[in-house]
């Protein structure tokens, strides 16, 4: 199925580093053409750069923070005025924040929410029904094993996660019959700076962690098997089974033992990162 990508366009969001820039290079590898949007430009003509000097990959270059009201509507509207179809649609960006409640300001939670939830679905639903109309492509969407429950102290962001999930597994059901597959990818912890924005620096180092090659890899055989849904890694995959079975207060109380801030003092300002790099968070 991948092979039928080859020599099409896919639009990455969150292309500048971690998880996205490993779906670039990855979907360069099997001969694809790249849209790559981020909020560093820098990063991502180095990218391109690259991609192109090994594979020959064209790439269409957008600098912009899809959590700006206007901004998906751009995206795609240069994508169309360049006359390029897309084939498949990665929605990676996002980030996320880890604090207690008195210590987070509500323009921080918003801007999470409209990138984490309302970017992922305006992009899904300018592009999906061109895909449904040709009858063939793919939508990938960064999820999270923390979409599975809820999480202390990164509320917010454990539930724009459960809504793309279920958001995607929705779309998967209708877009089935139609060629297209719409699959949620739900990785666990993963070596990226995630946690040195969301406010938790060190935190990666006391996890047993995946690379992003090993979550992209994972995403692209669920796609290419038409799955919903997958969870990196066996175990991330027996945690979210698992806290199905258990009482959900025990659940959430005891993800507090996570995620409980190490300081009481005001936390810094934390920027959403280019990509959403998802952790057992």
């Amino acid at each position: 199925m991948l092979d039928a990508y080859a020599d099409r366009w896919a639009l990455v969001t969150g292309a500048s580093s971690g998880i996205g820039a490993e779906f670039a290079t990855r979907l360069a590898e099997l001969g694809m053409h790249l849209v790559l949007a981020a909020r560093r430009k820098d990063a991502l003509d180095a990218l391109a750069a690259e991609l192109h000097t090994k594979h020959g990959t064209r790439c269409e270059i957008l600098g912009l923070d899809l959590s700006e009201p206007d901004a998906p509507r751009k995206l795609v509207d240069h994508i169309a005025g360049k006359k390029i179809t897309i084939e498949l649609l990665v929605n990676n960006a996002g980030f996320g924040i880890v604090g207690e409640i008195g210590n987070t300001t509500v323009d921080e939670v918003m801007r999470l929410v409209r990138l984490n939830v309302g970017a992922v679905t305006e992009l899904t639903y300018r592009i999906l029904p061109g895909m449904i109309e040709r009858k063939h492509g793919g939508i990938i969407n960064v999820a999270s094993v923390a979409g599975f429950q809820p999480v202390a102290f990164m509320g917010a962001y454990a539930a724009s996660k459960a809504y793309v999930l279920h958001f995607t597994e929705a779309l998967w059901a209708e877009a089935r019959d139609h060629g297209v597959t719409v699959t949620a990818l739900c990785p666990g912890v993963t070596k990226t700076s995630f946690f040195e924005v969301a406010g938790v620096p060190g935190w990666l180092k006391k996890q047993r962690s995946h690379t992003p090659r090993q979550v992209v890899k994972a995403a692209l055989k669920a796609l290419e098997r038409g799955r919903q849904y997958t969870v990196c890694g066996w175990k991330n995959y027996l945690l979210a089974l698992l806290v199905r079975l258990v009482p959900r207060k025990i659940v959430v109380t005891e993800s507090m033992k996570y995620f409980r801030p190490s300081s009481r003092k005001g936390t810094r300002k934390k920027q959403p990162v280019d990509t959403a790099k998802t952790s057992a968070e």
